[in-house]
């Protein structure tokens, strides 16, 4: 996993399997404006050749049985907030 810290928010936002992260996004404690601070990249071509795993081959992904859990390699932004400082993570996958 290779995680980068938003020094370069422009280039970091773009660091997602799908669409650009947003610069900020809405606390999810109190609602205010978090900032990005990093993002999360998982994907590595030769992760499994090496004996590692992804996340989302921690649990299975079973919504009616043990729960939902990610399908595939994923991409997570987190965000700090102006306000209270509480962190916000927002995710995708490949």
């Amino acid at each position: 996993m290779k995680i980068e810290i938003a020094f370069n928010l422009d280039k970091v936002r773009k660091i997602t399997f799908q669409e650009e992260f947003p610069k900020t996004a809405k606390c999810c404690k109190c609602n205010g404006e978090s900032r990005l601070a990093f993002v999360a990249h998982e994907f590595d071509e030769k992760l499994e050749q090496r004996g590692g795993k992804y996340i989302s081959q921690l649990y299975s992904n079973e919504p009616v049985g043990t729960g939902f859990w990610l399908h595939n390699a994923c991409c997570v932004a987190v965000y700090f907030c102006k306000k209270c400082l509480e962190p916000t993570a927002l995710y995708n996958q490949a």
